[in-house]
């Protein structure tokens, strides 16, 4: 009888050790899907919704990142003053071990959620076996961090926070705005005009971009990530993840350790069947806490309840990353070869003119050394009119933000890009401060303006010019008609000292194929040396 009490007390330890961790469980889903949410939320709220100022942005999620923080600070050689935020998560790490990645990172939910569905699948589910290296996501770490030492600023690339946001904004909105705008179509072709205008209604107010440049290719990188968790559970947090390799050298000192309980273990490798991050619960003595990420399943899987985690102040090993310093020095010594290659770029020696940066950026170089690309300004941009840069920037400013007046034009009365940017390469502007920035020049090619090449009547650039007094100013010119006849007509004539570069003008102009104005960057306030004339000889000057 006694042993049977003892039994059944046994039981209900175990089972009340198991719902505590159960709960824990389902408490950490219900952590990532409301972090989620709130970042999805922000990324809605980060639009044009008829106020000059933006309340809600999704900015401070970036703040928060100490990956982020460390490599702008070392590319830039200045701190941002919001990055003292991420002090907040490394302390957290390394009190409470990595729950940043398992709690809280909108990225890694996604790829749980999607490795689940996969578990779920017969012909995508991932492999059990863990005996790849952990190596690749410090490795990864190691050449960003390096290649920041050379101000090449690659931690927006692979950060989760800049390229979940960067796929959002650049391939998903310009998707959903399709499948609204198709909604609303069909729904008035089929005669159902009151749901045609509710779901324009909804795409009005969502404020959703309609395009931009190299979307598809960052859209296929984004689902070649998620594809990966097909093959391993969260493949990308596992291998390539340079923020949770960063945080797994700081979690190595957590006060919460894993213990397995001999006389309990079964050695029925529950635990580490089930383990998403491959941080091996099991065999005692090689559990991986810089990988573990405290989901809890291992606990809460256990039958007989051996596994829990007591506090214990003991700095434990990396283990499974079989960083050796032949690899070490190899990626070390790529990196410093390849990275300076960004540097070399004709764009140095001279302006490239269809690099129109937004209102507030830093010059160049300072803003490719704090530019993350994450996209923030590209999907706040009113008119569509930010894109992703390709080659205007050379090889270090791939999808960078560049003005595409062909697209859409800088509204004169507007400051959101410059509100957004997490890193502070767009400084922040009122809008008083804002309708001064020079950012580029219009220039007319008479070869094509209906009034020069023509004799035709048009003063669209100089009606939609927004700057007061117009920039864009009207001349009477003859001009030699192609039947042979000479005509007199107002035509547009650009004062530079005036022109901000919004692009509107090239935006608006009626001449289909080719516009007749087109804005370069040249005169933009961000740069001394971009200038209309070459510089001058001071000396010879000063001679004569």
């Amino acid at each position: 009888m006694a042993w049977g009490n003892s039994s059944w007390r046994k039981l209900e330890l175990k089972r009340e050790q198991s719902k505590k961790y159960r709960r824990l469980q389902k408490l950490r889903i219900f952590s990532q899907l409301a972090f989620f949410a709130i970042f999805f939320i922000f990324f809605i709220k980060t639009h044009y919704g008829g106020a000059d100022y933006l309340t809600i942005t999704v900015e401070r999620f970036f703040h928060f990142d100490p990956l982020l923080a460390l490599t702008t600070t070392i590319g830039a050689r200045l701190f941002f003053a919001a990055f003292w935020l991420s002090v907040i998560t490394l302390i957290f790490t390394i009190i409470f071990g990595r729950v940043v990645c398992g709690w809280i990172c909108p990225f890694g939910a996604v790829h749980q959620f999607f490795s689940f569905l996969f578990k779920k699948t017969r012909w995508l589910k991932p492999k059990r076996d863990d005996s790849w290296s952990l190596a690749p996501k410090y490795l990864i770490l190691i050449i960003v961090l390096i290649a920041s030492l050379f101000a090449v600023n690659l931690v927006g690339y692979l950060d989760p926070l800049s390229f979940l946001y960067r796929s959002f904004a650049v391939y998903f909105t310009p998707f959903l705005n399709m499948v609204f705008s198709e909604s609303a179509s069909l729904a008035y072709s089929l005669g159902l005009a009151s749901l045609g205008q509710t779901i324009g209604q909804a795409l009005g107010n969502l404020a959703l971009n309609s395009f931009f440049q190299n979307a598809l290719v960052i859209g296929l990188l984004f689902f070649a990530a998620i594809a990966l968790n097909a093959w391993k559970e969260r493949f990308w947090c596992r291998y390539l993840c340079p923020a949770g390799a960063l945080l797994g050298l700081f979690s190595r000192f957590n006060v919460f350790k894993l213990k397995i309980d001999p006389e309990k273990c079964i050695n029925c490798h529950l635990c580490s069947i089930q383990c998403e991050t491959n941080a091996r619960p099991y065999p005692i003595g090689e559990w991986r806490s810089s990988e573990c990420i405290y989901c809890e399943t291992c606990a809460a899987i256990c039958p007989t309840a051996a596994i829990t985690f007591p506090l214990r102040w003991k700095a434990e090993k990396i283990q499974g990353v079989n960083l050796s310093r032949r690899k070490l020095l190899l990626t070390s010594l790529t990196t410093l070869l390849i990275a300076p290659i960004f540097k070399i770029t004709p764009h140095r020696q001279r302006a490239y003119p269809a690099l129109i940066r937004p209102p507030g950026a830093l010059p160049e170089e300072k803003f490719l050394d704090k530019c993350i690309k994450c996209g923030e300004c590209l999907k706040v941009c009113p008119t569509n009119g930010l894109q992703p840069a390709l080659t205007e920037a050379g090889p270090e400013g791939l999808w960078t933000p560049v003005l595409v007046p062909r697209i859409g034009y800088c509204e004169y009365y507007c400051s959101l890009c410059t509100q957004v940017c997490p890193t502070g390469a767009i400084r922040e502007l009122t809008i008083e401060e804002k309708t001064t920035v020079k950012i580029g020049t219009a220039f007319v090619n008479k070869n094509r303006c209906l009034p020069y090449a023509l004799g035709e009547q048009c003063i669209v650039c100089e009606e939609h010019c927004p700057v007061s007094p117009k920039a864009i100013q009207l001349i009477k010119v003859e001009t030699l008609t192609p039947e042979g006849k000479v005509t007199t007509n107002l035509a547009p004539f650009v004062n530079v000292n005036d022109c901000i570069g919004c692009g509107i003008c090239e935006n608006k102009c009626v001449v289909v194929d080719e516009p007749a104005i087109r804005v370069s960057s040249i005169g933009e306030k961000r740069s001394e040396k971009n200038r209309l004339l070459l510089q001058v000889n001071t000396q010879n000057d000063k001679q004569e």
